[in-house]
């Protein structure tokens, strides 16, 4: 007797997935993740050096909000806000779905994450804006502190400074997200690395890199913040 061999093209290949999110919501993400986490660790360790980067780290995240509501527009087709932002009604039912472990995976953003995507935006921006203005009352002012006067200054401190603790909660709540997408069975991270997601319908799936876009917009994000700060000069 021979020895039975199954045809070459009878091995299973697994599917190397559908392109989703684009080199542009990509490297925001892992980007924002950096700058926001070293933001809250030179923020919570005080000390002169560590609130100088503080400051840099709040430029660049000022940057990379700009950034992304330009790639908001510009982006990917999962990347634009118009394609993933839905209205109360389908919210609602996908929450209740979701509770009810009925809910279906989406391409993109599922609607309770799109919402989640541009709370995170909001409250981190506000921080950031304030974090501007702020000041310590001892060495440490923002650029454009300056520009509103002792009084408002103040006022924008105090608001900068609880600020962070919506901006932690929107964390936590985004972290628990991810480990309950986690337990039914997708995993949500490793799609933000490669940018494929298996499982879903190949028509849904991205174009190609938008290299042009993508320099333009992150081009127009750093004029936009040297401006910014340019303004805190020309009030000294």
């Amino acid at each position: 007797m021979t020895a039975q061999t199954e045809p070459a093209n009878s091995e299973k290949t697994e599917s190397p997935g559908v392109p989703v999110w684009d080199v542009g919501v990509r490297l925001f993400h892992w980007l924002f993740v950096a700058a926001v986490t070293f933001s809250i660790a030179t923020g919570l360790t005080g000390g002169l050096w560590q609130m100088d980067w503080h400051m840099r780290s709040g430029y660049l995240i000022v940057g990379l909000i700009i950034f992304r509501l330009i790639w908001g527009v510009a982006g990917g087709r999962h990347a634009r806000f118009v394609n993933f932002l839905k209205g109360p009604v389908t919210v609602i039912r996908y929450a209740v779905d979701f509770i009810r472990r009925c809910d279906a995976h989406t391409t993109g953003h599922n609607p309770l994450g799109g919402w989640s995507v541009v709370l995170i935006l909001l409250a981190v921006g506000a921080q950031a804006g304030t974090g501007l203005f702020a000041n310590d009352d001892i060495f440490i002012k923002g650029p454009l502190a300056d520009l509103v006067g002792k009084d408002m200054s103040d006022v924008l401190t105090a608001w900068h400074l609880s600020l962070k603790y919506l901006v932690w909660g929107l964390i936590a709540l985004h972290l628990s997200a991810i480990a309950a997408h986690w337990l039914r069975g997708e995993n949500l991270v490793p799609p933000m690395l490669h940018g494929r997601k298996t499982g879903i319908d190949p028509a849904t799936a991205d174009g190609g890199p938008r290299w042009i876009s993508l320099a333009l917009a992150a081009i127009v994000a750093a004029a936009l913040v040297y401006w910014i700060l340019s303004l805190g000069v020309v009030a000294e």
